[in-house]
């Protein structure tokens, strides 16, 4: 089960809704499970159907995060013809990657659906979200 404050998820829902018609992306931040703060991040391939991280910005996440002692809890992305559901390329992604979960974010047809999973070995399975 994923919990994140409200200001959280509505933080990353603006950013979907920003880059729409591309896709957003980014991270957010976590301690011992627990949600600490959100890295909105650029799209690289500034693409409606599919995005990465820019290289230069991962490395300094990373950074702030080793600096923090936190871990990369969630990657959050958008999706924004489909609906929010991880696609073949995303399952391939988490296979090299250390998230627990995956948050989407369906800005289609003006809507904002949003959907966890955790992605494990190929299995995708949806996980309840919980707004505190």
């Amino acid at each position: 089960m994923l919990s994140l404050p409200q200001e959280m998820l509505d933080r990353v829902v603006d950013h979907a809704r920003r880059d729409h018609p591309d896709e957003c992306c980014g991270v957010i931040a976590g301690r011992d499970g627990v949600a600490t703060r959100v890295f909105e991040m650029d799209n690289a391939e500034r693409s409606p159907t599919g995005f990465s991280f820019d290289s230069g910005q991962w490395l300094q996440v990373y950074r702030a995060l080793d600096d923090a002692d936190e871990q990369p809890l969630v990657v959050y992305h958008s999706h924004t013809a489909t609906e929010a559901y991880p696609s073949r390329t995303d399952v391939l992604w988490s296979k090299n990657t250390e998230f627990g979960h995956w948050l989407l974010v369906s800005t289609r047809d003006g809507t904002d659906e949003v959907r966890s999973y955790v992605i494990t070995d190929g299995d995708v399975v949806e996980e309840p979200l919980t707004i505190t």
